[in-house]
């Protein structure tokens, strides 16, 4: 390739990347269609020669851009961010459930549905009926902990 090959080259390789931060965004394609357009850059002042010159300044460049701006770029860019819950025990606290296999006597388990699964579950001692609905106090271990929903209104 020529020299003023090279520069077209890099050129259109650079705008082209540029271009395509808008089907793909995130801010890192237009940082490496910019560091295309510094290779183009260097090429045209004679500061780089050849292609693997050419291909070794692109790769400093790039990592140089991606670290400098990344942080500038993603808020321009913005992103897909949300803080969600990750203490799954206030998720499921205070819930209701309904008990599918009897609970008790004792701590003997039983199983509950709760959001379309069920789950092993542990009562207050007392027998807790199949068929009952009850409310989740906490978690052991994965069983679920419960109370019937009767007593808990009664006590609140």
């Amino acid at each position: 390739m020529e020299f003023s090959n090279l520069i077209l080259v890099w050129s259109i390789i650079g705008i082209i990347l540029m271009l395509a931060e808008l089907v793909i965004p995130g801010g890192i394609v237009v940082l490496l269609g910019a560091a295309c357009l510094v290779v183009a850059g260097a090429l045209g002042i004679g500061l780089v020669e050849g292609v693997v010159q050419s291909l070794t300044l692109w790769f400093i460049s790039a990592i140089v851009l991606l670290l400098a701006f990344r942080q500038v770029t993603q808020k321009l860019v913005g992103g897909d961010s949300h803080v969600d819950n990750t203490d799954e025990e206030l998720d499921i606290y205070n819930q209701i459930a309904r008990v599918k296999q009897t609970i008790g006597p004792g701590q003997t388990t039983g199983r509950v549905e709760f959001q379309g699964s069920e789950w092993p579950a542990l009562g207050d001692g007392s027998i807790i009926a199949a068929g009952s609905v009850v409310r989740i106090i906490c978690r052991e271990n994965i069983a679920l902990v419960v109370e019937p929903v009767d007593q808990a209104t009664s006590q609140n």
